[in-house]
């Protein structure tokens, strides 16, 4: 009888931890874009065991931080924007 309610238990706590598993993410609402914001910062989170989604988060001038949807085309624009930038700019030379 108690291996059998051990055995219940251990099920139910397993069955709890795969529906957890993914649904701990920072962004529960998104935006498509960034309609003309002053943006000061831009980070990227891949998807984890924690979260199983992409997750961009853009911080304003004003210190005001949002979500944005990663599948979203105009997201996927600035995004590669960025990117692009980063990459011509080429680190100084020091002697």
């Amino acid at each position: 009888m108690k291996v059998l309610l051990l055995l219940a238990a251990a099920v139910c706590i397993s069955t709890a931890m795969i529906n957890e598993s993914g649904e701990n993410c920072l962004c529960q609402h998104t935006r498509n874009g960034t309609d003309g914001m002053d943006l000061k910062d831009l980070q990227i989170y891949p998807a984890t065991i924690f979260c199983n989604k992409v997750e961009i988060v853009v911080t304003t001038g004003a210190g005001h931080r949002y979500c944005l949807n990663h599948r979203a085309k105009a997201v996927k624009a600035i995004v590669l924007q960025i990117l692009r930038s980063r990459r011509s700019i080429k680190p100084s030379q020091s002697s």
